[in-house]
């Protein structure tokens, strides 16, 4: 019976060489000590959305609608911040209005605009992951009623 082998031992060594492990190898460089990693910002957690009938979002809940639906990318962290961060100080704006919540120049229009067409790095939401309910509350808090 013939020994099936999905990678020899030289293709295994340049994979982890890559990968920066340790094959084993004691001729292998190691990355040189530079102190401890840079301390991280804490995991932004989302806001946990009580039960209730998506179809008719308060005013109220705005904030922690946006949270929950939009917080994967438009909270501390996110991709969408960062990529909005850029744009802000490319415009000569502080960091701080990456953060869509920081923002006073959101209309309400604006939100659901950008939202059910996207923008960019930003795909359309759909109404089945954001319903008009919960976008109409995510919109009056971004869009800071104007």
């Amino acid at each position: 019976m013939r020994k099936l082998t999905l990678f020899s031992p030289a293709a295994i060594a340049a994979i982890t060489t890559l990968a920066g492990c340790s094959g084993g190898s004691e001729d292998q460089q190691q990355a040189p000590a530079g102190g401890p990693p840079p301390d991280l910002k804490p995991f932004v957690m989302r806001e946990e959305l009580p039960q209730r009938d998506r179809l008719k979002a308060s005013i109220s809940d705005g904030e922690a609608i946006f949270s929950n639906r939009c917080g994967y990318c438009h909270l501390e962290g996110g991709m969408g911040t960062n990529l909005l961060t850029k744009q802000q100080m490319m415009a000569g704006n502080p960091p701080q209005m990456g953060l869509l919540a920081n923002r006073e120049d959101l209309t309400a229009d604006y939100v659901k605009s950008v939202v059910r067409n996207g923008k960019v790095a930003m795909p359309p939401i759909s109404r089945t992951e954001v319903t008009d309910a919960e976008l109409n509350a995510i919109a009056s808090y971004l869009g800071r009623g104007k």
